[in-house]
């Protein structure tokens, strides 16, 4: 009986600092579009350009109904988070592999978008 509680225990703790270290692992990306012609992804408040492959949680922020944000990436990897006349926040889960993406604003892609790769 006591080898069997301090089996459960140990599997609980295991189990614990797995789901633990899980989420710590989660970085967290913030994507802003607007109010201007500007978009923008960043992680710990710096422009992104280069990032690991891995999950990450984004956290898109549209300031304006005339922007939205969209990201294409490898293998036809392709996203529309927001769509115009969107505004507000929304969080999403996103699993980012090697290769190189785009962050841009489908009406106005010429002139709103952002380059990174992923590692």
């Amino acid at each position: 009986m006591i080898r069997k509680s301090i089996a459960v225990a140990a599997a609980s703790v295991v189990g614990a600092f797995a789901a633990a270290t899980a989420s710590a692992a989660t970085q967290t990306l913030l994507g802003t579009v607007g109010p201007s012609f500007t978009i923008t992804l960043k992680m710990a408040g710096k422009k992104v350009q280069t990032l690991k492959a891995g999950t990450y949680k984004l956290i898109i922020e549209d300031k304006a109904p005339v922007h939205a944000l969209s990201l294409d990436g490898p293998h036809g990897f392709a996203k529309d988070f927001t769509t115009v006349p969107c505004v507000g926040t929304k969080t999403f889960t996103l699993e980012l592999v090697p290769g190189k993406y785009k962050a841009y604003c489908p009406p106005h892609e010429s002139v709103m978008f952002q380059h990174s790769t992923v590692k």
